[in-house]
């Protein structure tokens, strides 16, 4: 295995948006319906990188995965706070890259000053199958996430409920006031 993590630039769209359309025209793991062609990836890369790391892992110099952070409530008394995404190539799922992933992010939001992690997640109503199972909350409390929020039936894809969970884990110290958030460009 020779997976590398690196930071994820515009050119990358094409095969950030090759992974991420099967997970939107087969599952229901996003809530999205229509998978964004690379030029809305392109677009959602820059805006990301204006203020959160976006990273991908590499085996060989192929993509075949990429995580990021984003604005968690979108208002400054909670700068402190993100919302994380993951994808993996679905044949790539196992070998380690998507906690190669977090773990290169979480290093870089704690250079931020970035206290806690966020993840909505979405759940089977009933039972898991290959439309939606519950690796994805597996995966996160692999990695210390524990469940705050359970909402029921709250999203609606391809005939069928979808519930969506939130999972967090801390990383900074929340004794008193927070220290400054940095954004990654400041950072980096």
């Amino acid at each position: 295995m020779n997976i590398t993590i690196r930071e994820v630039t515009e050119e990358d769209a094409e095969a950030l948006s090759a992974i991420y359309r099967p997970y939107v025209e087969e599952t229901g793991i996003t809530f999205e319906y229509v998978p964004p062609d690379a030029e809305e990836f392109r677009r959602r890369i820059q805006h990301t990188k204006e203020k959160y790391p976006y990273l991908a892992a590499c085996d060989e110099g192929r993509i075949i995965g990429y995580a990021y952070a984003g604005t968690f409530i979108g208002r400054s008394a909670s700068d402190w706070n993100v919302e994380l995404s993951i994808y993996m190539d679905r044949n790539e799922k196992g070998r380690g890259a998507g906690r190669m992933l977090y773990e290169a992010l979480e290093e870089k939001l704690r250079k931020m000053g970035v206290i806690n992690l966020y993840s909505a997640i979405a759940c089977p109503s009933g039972e898991p199958d290959d439309f939606l199972d519950n690796g994805s909350r597996d995966f996160h409390e692999h990695l210390g996430f524990h469940e705050t929020a359970h909402f029921r039936k709250c999203g609606f894809k391809t005939g069928r409920w979808v519930d969506l969970i939130w999972m967090e884990k801390t990383i900074g110290d929340k004794e008193g006031a927070p220290g400054k958030f940095y954004p990654w460009n400041e950072v980096k």
